[in-house]
């Protein structure tokens, strides 16, 4: 497979620019090199690799659309994108597999919440879906206890990282260029064009999609776009099994999550290697890359602390917030989380794994809020909140945005 060069100089012009060579931002440019041949599509990117956040971070699950608000984008571009993903991932020759997924009721008081997934999943056409019970579910994970079961024979493992360095590949194949340590500053639209003002110098196009992750609420707001919502960061901690305890399990066991949050709990996940990854926490933190969970940025502190939506969150969910910190401090109690649903599972069995942060975007009102959302502001489109199945929507949410900047009358 062919590779990027990320290291190319940025242009001084082009005619469409991409902020974020993350999985969605690369997504964009490449659909938009096949929509327009021989256009200059130039991708931004602050750090010093592509990948380098939320995509270099995931657990690498492919899902399937079941937990998403019929009728939402989430919910649309999950199934369509991950159909899409398999088929790009079999034409590439990236290594993608569907083990499955269970998500398991372990007491009688979340049947209700797994009647609603099964409802949700039904009505977003996932393939497969099956209720079980506690035998079927011995069956497939002989190390698992619940007494039901929703099976997701549609979700798949795959390296989100290897299919970002694809989508670049596609994109300067096409002529494109993918520039790295190019932190995108600010913008200014005039006449007829939009400045992008970078740390290597200043590249104008005629249009702009900024797909900044945990930075994209700054950039857009900066543009000129209102200030809701805000992005707050939630650290995700994960940890893997020891080798020799892997086969506790088979495939991916979720819980039944809770419905007012869009975090879909502590799970477990067989990657493509073998290896057994347990997590994640979901912990507010103090940066917006706070890979390590005690680092500090001000001004990320600051703005999060100031923004109103947050004291809200707080006031709504402090005892969820509690026991993620719980998660975050105590091996024991992360554990504790699993062993509902893996009871054989020790403290002694894990180790340390990686970290990744949620860029998740709070509204005013301290609501988490729980689809993608993309603003415009003058010839420019801005990614606000693009969380997972961000991922596994990455070709079908591409194509979504490509067709609004088509479309706007403004960047004609």
């Amino acid at each position: 497979m062919p590779t990027a060069s990320p290291a190319a100089e940025p242009p001084r012009e082009c005619d469409l620019a991409i902020v974020g060579a993350g999985i969605v931002g690369l997504a964009v440019a490449r659909e938009l090199a096949l929509r327009h041949p021989g256009a200059a599509i130039a991708v931004l990117e602050a750090a010093p690799e592509i990948g380098a956040h939320q995509t270099g971070h995931s657990s690498g699950v492919v899902h399937a659309g079941i937990y998403y608000r019929p009728g939402s984008l989430k919910a649309e571009l999950c199934v369509a994108g991950a159909r899409e993903l398999f088929e790009y991932c079999a034409e590439r020759g990236i290594r993608a597999e569907r083990p499955g997924k269970l998500i398991v009721a372990t007491e009688p008081d979340e049947l209700a919440g797994l009647d609603e997934l099964e409802r949700r999943g039904s009505a977003n056409g996932v393939e497969g879906l099956q209720r079980i019970g506690p035998e079927s579910i011995r069956e497939i994970e002989p190390h698992v206890r619940g007494v039901a079961a929703l099976r997701s024979p549609a979700t798949g493992v795959v390296d989100f990282g290897e299919v970002a360095r694809s989508f670049a590949a596609d994109l300067t194949a096409a002529g494109g260029t993918v520039s790295t340590g190019c932190a995108v500053r600010s913008t200014d639209a005039r006449g007829g064009r939009i400045a992008l003002i970078h740390d290597r110098g200043e590249t104008t196009a005629r249009a702009a999609v900024l797909c900044a992750g945990a930075w994209s609420d700054r950039l857009a707001v900066a543009a000129g776009a209102s200030p809701d919502p805000r992005i707050v960061p939630f650290r995700g901690g994960y940890v893997r099994l020891r080798p020799e305890r892997a086969g506790l399990v088979r495939t991916s066991i979720y819980p039944v999550p809770d419905p007012d949050l869009p975090f879909l709990g502590m799970h477990l996940t067989r990657g493509l290697d073998g290896t057994v990854e347990a997590g994640p926490s979901a912990l507010m933190v103090a940066a917006r890359d706070a890979y390590r969970p005690w680092r500090v940025r001000p001004r990320d502190l600051a703005q999060t602390v100031a923004w109103p939506g947050t004291w809200r969150l707080a006031r709504r969910h402090w005892r969820t917030g509690l026991a993620e910190l719980r998660h975050g401090l105590s091996r024991r109690s992360f554990v504790a989380a699993l062993r509902r649903y893996v009871p054989e599972l020790q403290p002694s069995d894990i180790v340390a794994g990686h970290a990744g942060v949620r860029a998740q975007a709070l509204g005013r009102d301290g609501t988490l809020i729980d689809d993608f959302v993309v603003s415009r502001t003058e010839r420019a489109l801005h990614v606000r909140n693009a969380p997972s199945p961000a991922a596994t929507s990455s070709l079908a949410l591409a194509a979504r945005i490509a067709d609004m900047l088509e479309y706007d009358p403004g960047l004609e």
